[in-house]
């Protein structure tokens, strides 16, 4: 039998976990962020965000909640704190300092606009680029070449480390696909305890590439680091309204390890205690007891006024690309599944918030509203991608960043990890930090 906490357990145990994360003798774990997009893994490996209430089992975790506001409630902080984050996206880096400059006065020391290989050319050229003392380096290391939705060149990219098309006779080893490669010399670098890595799930059906980035990983600084099996995480089955399936690499560096949390990691099969993968809190593709059902689409979109009634700017905006017959993007979002995996889309050809009756739309309720055809809206996509409401997608240029459209929006909220998956990795992470390391 299952045995639930009480309220007043619930409330002891949240205390007493808030007063440990913000206890003056306790040192907030520094994370470097690397390939940091707009934030959704920052976003969630800090906590402290609004998020669904549904999509946090309070069943599993009953002292994740900080604040109830009904349907919506804030997460605690979770002990980690943000030091460094990069990515070569303008927009990216705009949307990134507009929300955590609420938090950081020097928000645009913190995130540098160039790619990882300047980065790590720069530090070895003798030049101070990383923080000192980092406790985890994160990174979601670029997809496109391993996502089965583009050309899956994996390891042999076309493209640069900065986004332009590879020349004939440039290093190879600085192509986009091979990145993961310069994610590992800031491991080898910086020497954290703990390193995370996400991709695609098409990364796994590329021949052998999951089995060569493991083994890749595992030589950072030297062999220094246990490389778990990575696992593929679906978002749904974490409490996100949303098909995505992310895999996940963890790493741990042998000198800060325990002895017994060394065995433990290097037979994790039989040491569940100590397995770094989160466990689910929805039921989407997996069971369990105290599993929440999933959260469908239309939870988190009901409260959202159309368009034209909205005062929120990102919720004011969306794609006019026009319906086509064929083609990626037009069909209309279940409302009462999950939605379809959120794209890094910048032609317009977002999914349907819902169809007309003529080209197929099944939102009967909707349509008998006099509600009309249109695609998602920007904060519909950051909705099922889980960030908080007061994340600012649609700004115009300021404090020397570049004003973001629509079409920027769109684009970064596709590429971002969704908060509340990131949040999961992240709590799982800090309770366990003692077993490992203390």
């Amino acid at each position: 039998m299952n045995q639930q906490l009480s309220f007043f357990d619930a409330k002891l145990i949240k205390d007493e976990v808030k007063d440990t994360i913000n206890s003056d003798s306790i040192r907030k774990k520094k994370v470097l962020s690397l390939f940091s997009g707009c934030g959704g893994m920052d976003i969630g490996f800090e906590g402290g965000f609004k998020c669904f209430k549904r999509s946090i089992n309070a069943d599993i975790h009953p002292h994740w909640i900080d604040n109830d506001e009904g349907q919506w409630v804030r997460v605690i902080e979770t002990g980690f704190t943000t030091v460094f984050a990069n990515d070569i996206r303008p927009d990216a880096k705009a949307a990134w300092t507009a929300y955590f400059g609420k938090k950081y006065k020097e928000v645009n020391d913190i995130y540098h606009l160039d790619s990882i290989v300047n980065l790590v050319k720069a530090t070895k050229a003798g030049q101070s680029v990383f923080p000192e003392e980092i406790d985890i380096v994160t990174g979601g290391f670029p997809c496109q070449d391993f996502s089965v939705a583009g050309k899956r060149r994996g390891f042999n990219s076309e493209k640069k480390h900065d986004g332009n098309n590879l020349e004939v006779g440039e290093p190879t080893i600085e192509n986009r696909g091979q990145l993961y490669m310069w994610m590992r010399e800031v491991i080898s670098i910086t020497k954290p305890s703990v390193f995370i890595a996400e991709n695609v799930k098409g990364l796994t059906t590329l021949e052998d590439v999951k089995e060569i980035i493991e083994h890749d990983f595992a030589d950072a600084a030297d062999g220094g680091y246990i490389v778990i099996p990575a696992r593929v995480l679906h978002a749904a089955n974490y409490g996100v309204p949303q098909s995505r399936e992310r895999v996940i690499f963890y790493g741990f560096k042998r000198q800060a390890l325990n002895k017994k949390a060394i065995e433990a990691l290097l037979d994790i099969e039989n040491h569940p205690d100590y397995d770094p993968y989160p466990v689910p809190t929805h039921n989407y593709s997996v069971a369990g007891d105290r599993l929440y059902s999933f959260v469908k689409s239309i939870e988190v979109l009901k409260d959202l006024p159309e368009p034209e009634d909205a005062k929120d700017p990102a919720q004011t905006k969306y794609s006019k690309a026009k319906y086509l017959p064929h083609g990626q993007g037009n069909v209309e979002i279940k409302i009462n599944s999950i939605s379809p995996t959120i794209r890094a889309e910048h032609h317009g050809n977002i999914e349907f918030r819902r169809l007309s009756a003529e080209n197929g739309g099944k939102h009967e309720d909707e349509l008998n509203r006099g509600l009309q055809q249109r695609r998602l809206t920007i904060r519909e996509c950051a909705r099922l991608q889980t960030f908080p409401d007061d994340y600012p997608f649609i700004l115009p240029k300021m404090n020397g960043n570049v004003a973001l459209s629509a079409s920027h929006a769109y684009k970064i909220i596709g590429n971002a990890v969704p908060c509340v998956l990131a949040y999961n990795i992240a709590q799982r992470l800090a309770e366990n930090w003692s077993k490992y390391f203390e």
